[in-house]
């Protein structure tokens, strides 16, 4: 009785992961597609990007005292920032007459927003770091199932394609995870430094608007 109802189950189980078998191949190869193009943008990124910023921050900081919005603007344009820093650093400049309070909360607004455009790229290589072995994984147990049929059945051919598959998608999946993880260790580090970077820039610039606002009351008062 058992045994006629669990034959059902276990046929409908083996189609199951049996027609799961080439989707997962095909993720998989997605998945590696995803990583080599991601290797390429990283590639790019190390030789054209961060050969291009080559900023001092202290330097830019000093630059910033005793300067007026203008000349500040001046200053942010003409150093070696990435475009979408400067943007956010002439747009804290341009809101530079708000309260200290709605001016730290534009900088943090700032911020979060470069920090939420870092993350959606290192999200792809991440997402690919976690779903290539799970699927990589799939790929081992799904062929095995046949193999170990073929095996008691003496059929070595078609234990060795088995076999071949499972391997085949096992270093496929670690591969494109090894490349993806590496890649989302790096871009971390270096948006980390950027972010930093930016941050300190930003500080600055709330020191230097509260100091004028500080100076044009006290001229206020004096007159």
């Amino acid at each position: 009785m058992i045994e006629a109802i669990l034959m059902p189950l276990k046929d409908t189980m083996h189609v199951i992961s049996s027609g799961l078998l080439i989707p997962t191949i095909v993720i998989l190869l997605l998945l590696l597609a995803v990583s080599v193009v991601e290797l390429g943008s990283l590639l790019v990124e190390a030789i054209i990007e961060r050969r291009r910023m080559k900023v001092n921050v202290q330097e830019l900081v000093d630059a910033f005292q005793d300067k007026n919005t203008e000349e500040i603007m001046e200053i942010v344009r003409q150093s070696c920032l990435f475009r979408r820093h400067k943007e956010a650093l002439c747009e804290l400049i341009r809101h530079g007459n708000l309260p200290a309070a709605s001016l730290q909360a534009l900088a943090r607004h700032l911020i979060a927003a470069e920090e939420l455009h870092y993350s959606k790229i290192v999200g792809w290589t991440d997402l690919v770091a976690r779903l290539a072995p799970m699927f990589g994984l799939m790929g081992t147990l799904i062929p095995l199932g046949p193999g170990i049929l073929a095996l008691g059945q003496g059929d070595t051919r078609t234990l060795s394609e088995s076999l071949l598959v499972a391997f085949d998608t096992t270093v496929i999946s670690l591969a494109a995870a090894g490349v993806a993880f590496t890649i989302s260790r790096l871009r971390k580090r270096w948006y980390e430094e950027y972010l930093s970077s930016l941050e300190a820039l930003m500080e600055s610039l709330l020191e230097v608007s509260a100091h004028g606002q500080r100076v044009e009351k006290q001229e206020e008062q004096d007159a």
